[in-house]
């Protein structure tokens, strides 16, 4: 957990720590604004939860919605072979730097999700893969497409599953 941690802070850019820093100016705003209005109850209860709102689920969604404007990519699968005499499962796709930057750093990751015959099964099965590899590409230039392989090993299950690919681009 601690190494979570670490390396959530270490990949964090001055976008993420200017959002930080707007999100707690407006929770110290809006904590005054609800000082000021004391005496009006209804009011200021309403700015007090709204002031902890934004402290608590703010960052969380702010963060998400920066990376998806600032990195935003695309990742397609294009082929996915099983090996005879290996266990292993080849998945070949392309990812695209849709953004205004360039990409130093792309982790994709290739998922591998279970299938069964209900639907909310398998959407609780998409939260959750059986099986996930991930490679580095370095240096994608804005409106790059750029093919990737990844060899997800070991692989021994024999039923019916389904794959996606995904990038985290700083």
């Amino acid at each position: 957990m601690k190494n979570r941690i670490l390396a959530f802070l270490e990949g964090l850019t001055n976008y993420d720590y200017a959002l930080f820093g707007g999100i707690f100016i407006l929770f110290l705003l809006l904590l005054v604004i609800t000082l000021l209005l004391r005496k009006k109850h209804i009011i200021s209860t309403i700015m007090l939860v709204l002031s902890a709102l934004t402290l608590f689920v703010g960052p969380v969604v702010g963060y998400i919605e920066l990376h998806k404007i600032l990195y935003k990519n695309s990742c397609v699968v294009t082929d996915s072979k099983e090996l005879t005499f290996t266990p292993a499962v080849v998945v070949t796709g392309t990812i695209t730097n849709e953004s205004k930057r360039d990409f130093s750093t792309c982790t994709i990751s290739a998922n591998l999700y279970k299938v069964s015959g209900n639907v909310i099964i398998n959407k609780l099965f998409m939260l959750n893969p059986f099986k996930k590899m991930s490679i580095v590409e370095n240096n994608i230039l804005k409106d790059e497409t750029r093919a990737v392989k990844i060899i997800v090993e070991p692989f021994n299950y024999s039923k019916e599953y389904n794959i996606s690919l995904g990038a985290d681009c700083r």
